[in-house]
């Protein structure tokens, strides 16, 4: 059963999903210095507005703008939601500490506490889309967001669901994440440079972005427009270290290779991969040597986190979106902030235009989670074939 994506809904430091695409293609950055905390010192980081946000109403934000763009109204009742996040709703908790703290309270209220809970991002879209159907919350660091479109893609290719809401939130912005990454000593000072030869690591943006996923037959039964097909997926753990990724990339090569074949692609077919590009020494050059070793023929290459900063548990979510509009658009965005890079690939550094018709989007996370999707243009064989066949029918 094919599957589709029918609505885009994106929200990050650039904007929503059209204007951040208008900036990244400009090559313009969404990161700021902000002192969101006054104990803690400025810094760049990739606020949506001058303070930070909160989970549950950007989560709101973004599933409102994925539904009008696909054209749907709720209530939704048979639509599944899979929605995560990687820090939840941290920001409030550490509010409720430091007023616990302040104020000498020693307990909190029942109903405070069940609205802080891990899976927030899911409760509060199911309860937006009025669903009764599969609602799924995976955590799983950055690799979230293609956890969440890989779950939403099988709920549908397994007969439970013909649309799903799938996606990814993060409101990272608060005192426990930056001092944490501080003293890890990934913080970049003066900007963000993924892959480049003078890279200083990661800057913290917030953000989410959420994808509506369809069978091509109920797309096509609505007459909805499809920005592209989810052509596979895969996810593989290093089960390594808890941050640092495996020297030996064996198990981000075999995400990527898994990938590949569950989609029916060779490396030579990729058009275009949305690179994870942390930022940071190691990841980058991690990621560099396994695009050249997997794709020694060269193939266009960008990120975007140097324009909307790094989302954490959204981001892949987000170069999902952005691998979707570069399907739809034929346009590849820029990396912004690559000036000299480390490493020799076909790396994308003002907008290409160019025949774009198969994806991979990659992600790595803490905990040695790799994962990779790949999306192909709506015009694809077999997908086509059958939506030009439904048309002659609906019109007939």
């Amino acid at each position: 059963m094919d599957v589709v994506v029918t609505g885009i809904g994106l929200h990050c430091a650039l904007g929503s999903l059209l204007t951040s695409w208008q900036r990244l293609l400009a090559g313009e950055s969404g990161l700021r210095s902000h002192q969101p905390f006054p104990e803690l010192s400025p810094r760049l980081l990739g606020l949506i507005d001058k303070e930070p946000v909160q989970l549950s109403s950007l989560t709101q934000q973004v599933v409102a703008s994925a539904l009008q763009d696909a054209g749907l109204v709720t209530p939704l009742p048979d639509c599944g939601v899979v929605m995560g996040s990687s820090r939840s709703c941290q920001g409030l908790w550490e509010q409720l500490a430091l007023k616990m703290s302040r104020e000498g309270q020693g307990e909190i209220g029942l109903e405070y506490w069940l609205d802080t809970l891990l899976h927030q991002a899911s409760v509060t879209a199911a309860c937006q889309v009025g669903t009764t159907g599969p609602v799924l919350a995976p955590m799983a660091a950055c690799s979230t967001g293609i956890w969440a479109i890989a779950q939403g893609y099988e709920l549908i290719q397994t007969g439970q669901c013909q649309r799903v809401i799938v996606g990814a939130i993060e409101a990272p912005i608060t005192r426990l994440t930056l001092t944490a990454f501080s003293q890890m000593g990934v913080l970049a000072k003066t900007g963000y440079y993924p892959f480049d030869k003078h890279r200083e690591g990661l800057i913290p943006g917030e953000g989410g972005a959420v994808l509506v996923l369809e069978s091509a037959e109920l797309a096509l039964s609505r007459g909805a427009p499809i920005y592209g097909q989810v052509l596979g997926f895969s996810m593989t753990c290093d089960a390594e270290h808890a941050t640092s990724p495996s020297q030996n990339r064996y198990s981000a090569t075999r995400a990527v290779k898994q990938c590949l074949e569950r989609s029916h692609l060779c490396p030579s077919d990729i058009d275009y991969i949305h690179a994870h590009g942390s930022g940071t020494p190691i990841n980058d050059k991690n990621e560099a040597e396994l695009i050249q070793y997997l794709f020694p023929h060269g193939v266009p290459v960008s990120g975007s986190k140097g324009a909307t900063g790094h989302t954490l548990g959204a981001c892949a979510a987000i170069g999902a979106a952005f691998c979707l509009m570069s399907l739809k658009e034929q346009q590849l965005p820029p990396s912004v902030g690559l000036k000299e890079p480390e490493c020799d690939l076909d790396w994308i550094t003002s907008p290409r235009q160019g025949l774009i018709r198969r994806v991979l989007c990659f992600s790595f996370g803490f905990g040695g989670q790799n994962a990779v999707v790949a999306f192909g243009h709506p015009s694809l064989n077999r997908l086509e074939n059958r939506l030009q066949v439904g048309r002659l029918k609906v019109e007939g």
